[in-house]
């Protein structure tokens, strides 16, 4: 298998059309003709995740994140204040023969995704915000119908599944039924979560004016942290490398460690 035909798999799973037109999601750097000898897979692709894959002898990053969204101005070793980390990671990249292949909202939109998300919560996923009651439609986020319990036993239990401290707005003792969740940032599809009558909503991350908007009508939030809320799907990105034929002792599956910490 070469680089450009991994590529093509990944995007049968994940269709570049279910991407954000403002995404860049594909292949970043590295040699479209070159034969894949080994893929790490992980969340981001900064510098270090490029030469963690070197290490383990992959020649292939396929990370959830993309490298960049906007391409840098240039690209240079160093990351500072006039070079960005994701310049300096294609820098490396390039320099170590590394290819970057990313699949981003894209796969926030996927069932697979979804269903990733509903299993690690142990919960039975009946459609996205984006689309409430069509199951086996793409669409970004999951909502559940048939949660049982206090917002703080939300809390709790995400905390336990995404090995996280969340941030909650809301009454603690509120019983929530419908719940939704969607990896990463809520930004203004927190609208789609008043719109589908939800009780409560994990995610990512989210403003401070839209938490509190989202309260005052309804929806509490419990924040778990951008990077918690989406190592799942590192799983995801695993399962769609197994299918497109990479064999799974030639892949190196990373977990990312938390990027930030909390006083207690």
């Amino acid at each position: 298998m070469i680089v450009e035909e991994l590529e093509r798999a990944l995007f049968t799973a994940f269709p570049a059309e279910d991407a954000e037109s403002w995404d860049h999601v594909g292949l970043s750097v590295g040699d479209r003709a070159a034969k894949v000898t080994g893929v790490f897979v992980t969340l981001d692709a900064t510098v270090d995740d490029v030469l963690r894959a070197h290490e383990a002898g992959a020649n292939v990053l396929v990370t959830h994140h993309p490298v960049y969204i906007k391409a840098p101005s240039c690209f240079s070793p160093t990351p500072g204040v006039a070079t960005p980390q994701a310049a300096a990671a294609v820098y490396e990249a390039a320099r170590v023969g590394m290819a970057v292949i990313s699949m981003h909202t894209n796969l926030d939109r996927s069932v697979a995704a979804r269903d990733m998300l509903a299993q690690r919560l142990e919960l039975q996923s009946i459609g996205s915000l984006e689309h409430p009651d069509l199951r086996d439609v793409t669409g970004f986020g999951c909502i559940f119908d048939t949660y049982d319990g206090t917002l703080h036993d939300l809390a709790v239990h995400a905390s336990h599944v995404f090995d996280t401290e969340p941030r909650v707005w809301g009454d603690p003792h509120r019983r929530v039924r419908r719940v939704g969740m969607l990896g990463g940032s809520l930004g203004d599809l927190g609208e789609l979560a008043v719109k589908a009558g939800l009780d409560a909503v994990l995610c990512g991350e989210c403003g401070y004016h839209i938490c509190q908007d989202l309260n005052a009508r309804g929806v509490s939030v419990v924040l778990l942290g951008h990077d918690a809320s989406e190592v799942a799907f590192v799983e995801v990105l695993a399962h769609a490398l197994i299918e497109a034929g990479v064999a799974p002792e030639s892949m190196t599956i990373n977990v990312p460690p938390r990027g930030w910490w909390t006083c207690r």
